[in-house]
């Protein structure tokens, strides 16, 4: 469990489904490949008329929450999200300048690939922070100071972030123009401000049905509460 502060320094500022029920014997879809973005930009997989509705508040920088991303993702998607009995929404708290590199590289282009995404750079997190965590002053300090866009390309360029985005079809400049999106950043950044004020102050933090879990920051606590809504 990752405690976070809310990055105030930062000075820039669907699918919708009907929930249809569907004719006896028909079988239902699979939900795993249903991706809807809310009003605030978080993304939803799974139905979303799910009894229950899991967000997850999470960040890229925090080890914790890779550690939760590698142990639900299989259980999650097979036994909750494809048979339509819950949905998971990422919401996004941003802790540092890296993290919200991260999040801007999910969160470009489409919307289906955001969970692939999401779940790529969760599962290479040890690896690219551990460059991070042994970068030089010098480099590091570029990271901090400037212009945000250009500190994050500083970010994907030092990080090897540009040939990850690659391996899905993101040319260098597309992935510039995904890290100069100022409206995308905001929205990302109000999520974090969103999360401190319903009272998030730990990574990974969960809510079942809009109703934040006290105490549960793992993949095991979240699936006892899961069970126990069903």
């Amino acid at each position: 469990m990752k405690r976070f502060v809310v990055l105030s320094a930062v000075s820039f500022v669907a699918l919708v489904g009907s929930g249809a029920a569907l004719a006896a014997g028909t079988p239902h879809p699979n939900w795993t490949a249903a991706v809807s973005q809310r009003a605030n930009g978080s993304h939803t997989l799974g139905n979303p008329d799910a009894k229950v509705k899991v967000t997850e508040y999470v960040s890229y920088t925090c080890s914790h929450c890779a550690n939760f991303t590698r142990q639900s993702d299989a259980g999650m998607r097979l036994a909750y999200v494809m048979p339509g009995k819950a949905s998971v929404t990422v919401h996004h708290v941003i802790r540092d300048p890296i993290d919200l590199t991260v999040a801007m590289l999910v969160n470009c282009g489409d919307n289906t690939g955001f969970f692939r995404r999401h779940n790529a750079f969760m599962a290479t997190q040890d690896k690219w922070l551990a460059k991070a965590q042994t970068a030089s002053e010098a480099t590091q300090s570029r990271w901090s100071n400037g212009q945000v866009s250009v500190r994050m390309k500083a970010i994907a360029d030092d990080l090897g972030f540009y040939a990850a985005m690659q391996q899905w079809g993101y040319s260098r400049p597309a992935v510039d123009q995904c890290l100069s999106d100022q409206a995308k950043a905001k929205a990302i950044l109000d999520q974090t401000r969103e999360a401190s004020e319903l009272g998030v102050n730990a990574t990974p933090s969960f809510a079942i049905n809009g109703e934040l879990l006290s105490g549960v920051h793992d993949w095991a606590g979240l699936e006892i509460a899961m069970k126990a809504s069903l």
